[in-house]
């Protein structure tokens, strides 16, 4: 009786035990953060709140939201991330199944029969002995648990639910870099397409003018070389097209296959030109604090960090005693010829201890790599945030400049229209030439070409800025 008690004392203290975790190491997760954007100016500091969830819908572009919709649901990357999240889900089921008591069945059934030779003296005969048949059936359960006493297996599974949150994570990532790419590469698109329709209309416009200069050459009002200057002006303006063609017809092919579709089925759907989409979203407002909970980079960064301290955890208790109770119970059942079966019942109780002695340094060297492990992730960590804070500067910075200088064009153009009015109304009264006029209009198309790309840059910009800020996904 008094055996009973002190085995029941056991473990119940071990069990109580298992609750603690000595071995556990706090994960360094505290970062600095400045309080604000160096880059960012004063209206944006006081933009209203934008959607980080759904930012591409600002730009109210019915196409581009279509094509993000189909991209959320056929892209391969993000379906072979979602399949990885399943991967580390099923992952920490199987982890955390060694913090419960296995319990298995067997069965078995067989016949028996047993032939046995007897060797007799030198020179005889040995004779030989056969057993009856018999019938053998056997099954039972039999259960083991090992008490977690000293927490390395629930540090274990505290690794592997941080690695299933960092894959989860990164899906996240994929997500936000998917919608970017999006985005990035249909609004290049557009503008790549108004700036090759205004170097079409610049191309007509320089033949319109080689002709004239052609025509003054043959009523002696030119010379050669001016008939020669036209002509490589034309040459030079018309070997911009290719480029901006295959440009055009690349990145279609981009989108296609970011859709899941082969590159050149998206041809038909996109190479009708249209205007770039009419609005832009707002700024969105965050502390540089913020990107730590909303940067899905950051947050796997984390995971790292605490998966790699609860690892360490675990390769600490290996140098600790590990802890058994095993019980098993079964029923077995013996017949031979036609006498009645013969059964029987058995039943076992047991506990173990286990600890290591030697094992040629190698519980401590895998304790030095996971301290190690842990060290490169938190600097990892560290060095993550620092390069989201640059990626936000500089998206800030990206932004601004293509603003400033969209107004400088908007100006520039507003004069080039008033040169080409004057240049017209000269011609019209008789005071100017025919040419004048063509540069004049030639000179407002190569500022419409740059507006074009400024207004791009603009759009893409802020299409950086909502990726850097983790934008395309919500807590």
């Amino acid at each position: 009786m008094i055996k009973r008690y002190s085995t029941t004392a056991t473990v119940l203290a071990m069990a109580l035990l298992s609750a603690c975790t000595p071995t556990r190491v706090n994960a360094p997760l505290s970062l600095s953060s400045p309080p604000d954007w160096h880059q960012a100016s004063v209206v944006l500091r006081q933009s209203d709140p934008a959607d980080l969830k759904k930012w591409w819908q600002g730009f109210k572009d019915p196409q581009l939201d279509s094509l993000i919709a189909q991209a959320l649901a056929a892209n391969h990357d993000l379906k072979i991330a979602t399949s990885r999240v399943r991967e580390a889900k099923a992952m920490v089921i199987v982890v955390e199944s060694a913090l419960y008591p296995s319990l298995d069945f067997s069965l078995s059934g067989g016949r028996e029969k047993r032939i046995d030779r007897v060797i007799g003296v030198p020179g005889q005969q040995g004779v030989e002995l056969i057993t009856p048949t018999a019938d053998i059936v056997t099954g039972g359960l039999s259960a083991r648990w090992e008490i977690d006493v000293f927490g390395s297996r629930h540090l274990q599974a505290e690794g592997a639910s941080a690695q299933a949150e960092g894959i989860q994570a990164a899906r996240h990532a994929v997500q936000v870099g998917l919608l970017a790419q999006m985005a990035g590469n249909y609004l290049e698109l557009r503008g790549v397409q108004e700036r090759n329709g205004i170097l079409r209309k610049n191309i007509a416009l320089q033949t319109e003018r080689l002709r004239t200069v052609q025509a003054f050459f043959r009523a002696g009002l030119a010379n050669e070389t001016e008939v020669a200057r036209q002509q490589t002006l034309l040459h030079s303006t018309e070997a911009a097209l290719p480029p901006l063609t295959a440009s055009e017809a690349t990145l279609i092919h981009r989108l296609g296959v970011l859709l899941g579709e082969p590159p050149g089925q998206l041809a038909s759907r996109l190479s009708k030109v249209t205007a770039q989409p009419p609005s832009l979203p707002k700024i969105p407002k965050l502390l540089p604090s913020s990107l730590l909970s909303q940067r899905p980079d950051l947050q796997f960064a984390q995971t790292e960090v605490r998966a790699a301290a609860a690892n360490l955890g675990a390769a600490r208790a290996d140098l600790l005693p590990k802890f058994t109770l095993a019980a098993s119970g079964g029923y077995g059942a013996l017949s031979v010829g036609g006498f009645p079966s013969l059964a029987d019942s058995v039943y076992a109780l047991g506990s173990g201890l286990t600890a290591p002695i030697f094992n040629a340094g190698r519980i401590r060297s895998q304790i030095t790599a996971a301290d190690a492990r842990l060290a490169q992730v938190a600097t990892n960590y560290e060095k993550a945030f620092l390069l989201a804070l640059e990626d936000v500067e500089n998206a800030y910075v990206a932004h601004s400049s293509s603003l400033a200088q969209g107004e400088r064009l908007a100006q520039a153009d507003i004069t080039a229209a008033t040169a080409c009015q004057f240049a017209q109304a000269l011609y019209q009264r008789g005071m100017g030439d025919y040419l004048s006029v063509l540069d004049a209009q030639r000179t407002q198309l190569a500022i419409k070409d740059e507006q074009a790309k400024s207004e791009t840059a603009v759009r893409v910009a802020l299409v950086s800025l909502y990726r850097a800020f983790g934008g395309g996904w919500s807590l």
